[in-house]
C-alpha cells in the first residue's frame, strides 16, 4: 500500500492519526520515535506546544485501525483492544544507577565476522543445558555463561550484528530459537538503556533460561501456543514456576532468577505467575518481558498463521505503553531497534525490495537497506546497500526515497543469504559469513 502524506495544522489533529513528520527536527522534541500514532488529547497538546504543523500518513492511520481490530495476543488470550478503558499505570521516571553510554566501536561487517558462530554456540550450549536440567543430570552453567559474555561484548561493540544474524539464522527447535532471539532483543535494549556489562550478562542469561520450564509441557501444547483454550492456557502458564523449580540450587544470581520468574509479568498486573505490577516487577524482568513479547509477535511459527511485520509489532508495542509495559522501557526498546528493525523485509517507494541492515537513531524512518530486487520485483544479481538517510540528504520531498511498507516474512525472492552485499567501501558475502 502506498503512503499518502498530508500536511495539517496541529490544531486540526485528531486521535488516531499517524504523525510521520514535523516542522522541526525530531531530536528537538520529546517524541521518542520518528512517526507515531496520536493516542490521546495529551499527545495533541504536546504537538501543539512544539509544532505549528505536521505531516500525517493516511495509509498508516488506516493500517493502525485495522491492526487494532484484528490483532490478538500471541498466546490465545483476549484480543488486543483499543486502549480506551484499559487501565494505565504511571510510574516515576526510570532511574538507572550510573548508566553507561555506549558507542559502536566496530563496523557491522567486522563484527559479523567476529561473532558469526556466537548464536550457533549459544544454541548448542543451551540445548545441552536444557537436556541436563530436564534429566536431572549435573548442570554445568559455565558454557552458557561464557557464550552470554561473548554476546554481551558483541552487542556493546556493534548492536546490529547479532540482530542481523538472529533474524536470518535457522534453528530446528522453536524453543531455543525463541530464547536466543529474545536474548538478543533484550541485550540491544539494555545497551540502549545504559546497563553495565554485568547487568547485561545477568539479563542475557536470564532470557536464555526463561523458557526452560517449557521442557516439562506436552509438545502438542507448545505447538499450538496461539490457539489454546482456557484450561490449556492455565497449564501453559505453569512453565514459569516449573522453570524456577528446575533451577533451584543452581547457584544462579538473584538477578538472573528474577528474569526467569518475572518475564511474563505485566505492568498493569495482567501477567503471570503472580500478577504483580508496576515497580514490583524487577527492571531486568521488565526488559525481558518486552523482548519476549516482541519476538512472539514477529517469529514465524508453522501452523500458527503469518507473523506480524516488525513495523506493525513496533506500533502495537508503542500503543501498550503504561498498560502492559512501562512507557520509558517501551520507548527505550524502540530507540534501540528502530521503527524498521534490522532484518525487516521492506519495499521502498520506488518499488525496490530488500532487507533492513541497520538503522540510524537520528533518522529512524530512513535505515540502511540491502536492496535485493528492482522496482519490478525482479531479483538482482548482486545486492546493494542503500543508506536512506545519506541518500535523502539535500533532496526535495518529491525526490526522497523511503520505506513504503514492511513485507511479510518469507516474501518470495528476498533471501539475504543468497546475495553478496556491495557497500560504499567494500564487498562482502552474507552467505559466506553465516556458513563458515
Amino acid at each position: 500500500m502506498g503512503v499518502c502524506q498530508k500536511k495539517v495544522a496541529v490544531h486540526d489533529l485528531e486521535v488516531g492519526m499517524f504523525v510521520s513528520d514535523l516542522d522541526r527536527p525530531w531530536h528537538q522534541t520529546p517524541f521518542p520515535i520518528q512517526g507515531f500514532h496520536i493516542r490521546s488529547e495529551d499527545d495533541i497538546r504536546a504537538l501543539v506546544s512544539h509544532c505549528k504543523w505536521v505531516s500525517i500518513d493516511v495509509a498508516e492511520s488506516r493500517d493502525s485501525v485495522e491492526l487494532t481490530r484484528i490483532s490478538r495476543s500471541p498466546f490465545g488470550r483476549r484480543g488486543q483492544q483499543k486502549n480506551d478503558g484499559r487501565e494505565q499505570l504511571q510510574l516515576p521516571p526510570l532511574s538507572i544507577r550510573e548508566p553507561v553510554k555506549y558507542q559502536a566501536s566496530t563496523t557491522l561487517k567486522r563484527e559479523m565476522k567476529t561473532s558469526k558462530h556466537l548464536l550457533e554456540d549459544a544454541g548448542t550450549a543451551l540445548e545441552r543445558l536444557y537436556s541436563a536440567i530436564n534429566t536431572q543430570e549435573t548442570r554445568d552453567l559455565r558454557p552458557v555463561a561464557a557464550v552470554i559474555n561473548k554476546m554481551v561484548r558483541s552487542v556493546i561493540r556493534q548492536p546490529d550484528a547479532l540482530l542481523w544474524l538472529s533474524r536470518i539464522q535457522q534453528h530446528d527447535n522453536h524453543m531455543y530459537r525463541h530464547a536466543l532471539n529474545t536474548c538478543v532483543w533484550a541485550l540491544v535494549c539494555g545497551r540502549q538503556l545504559g546497563l553495565n556489562e554485568g547487568l547485561l550478562s545477568h539479563l542475557g542469561l536470564g532470557c536464555l533460561l526463561s523458557q526452560v520450564g517449557k521442557t516439562q509441557l506436552p509438545q502438542d501444547l507448545l505447538s499450538r501456543e496461539g490457539q489454546l483454550g482456557p484450561e490449556e492456557f492455565a497449564l501453559y502458564r505453569s512453565y514459569v514456576e516449573k522453570g524456577m523449580a528446575m533451577l533451584e540450587d543452581s547457584g544462579l544470581s538473584r538477578a538472573v532468577l528474577s528474569v526467569v520468574q518475572g518475564h511474563r509479568e505485566r505492568h498493569n498486573g495482567s501477567g503471570f505467575p503472580e500478577g504483580i505490577r508496576g515497580d514490583r516487577i524487577p527492571l531486568l524482568a521488565k526488559i525481558a518481558g518486552i523482548a519476549e513479547f516482541f519476538e512472539s509477535l514477529i517469529e514465524p511459527r508453522e501452523g500458527l498463521g503469518e507473523p506480524m511485520t516488525p513495523a506493525r509489532a513496533v506500533t502495537l508495542l508503542y500503543d501498550m505503553r503504561n498498560i502492559e509495559f512501562q512507557d520509558e522501557l517501551v520507548e527505550g526498546f524502540i530507540r534501540a531497534i528502530g521503527i524498521y528493525p534490522t532484518g525487516s523485509l521492506v519495499e521502498l517507494t520506488d518499488g525496490q525490495r530488500g532487507i533492513v541492515v541497520s538503522h540510524s537513531p537520528e533518522r529512524r524512518l530512513w535505515p540502511k537497506v540491502m536492496v535485493m530486487s528492482d522496482s519490478n520485483h525482479s531479483p538482482l544479481k548482486a545486492a546493494k546497500v542503500v543508506d536512506l538517510a545519506k541518500y535523502n540528504e539535500n533532496r526535495s520531498a518529491a525526490q526522497v526515497l523511503a520505506i513504503r511498507e514492511c513485507l511479510a516474512h518469507g516474501t518470495e525472492g528476498l533471501n539475504p543469504a543468497g546475495y553478496d552485499v556491495t557497500g560504499s567501501e567494500s564487498r562482502w558475502s552474507v552467505s559466506r559469513l553465516i556458513s563458515r
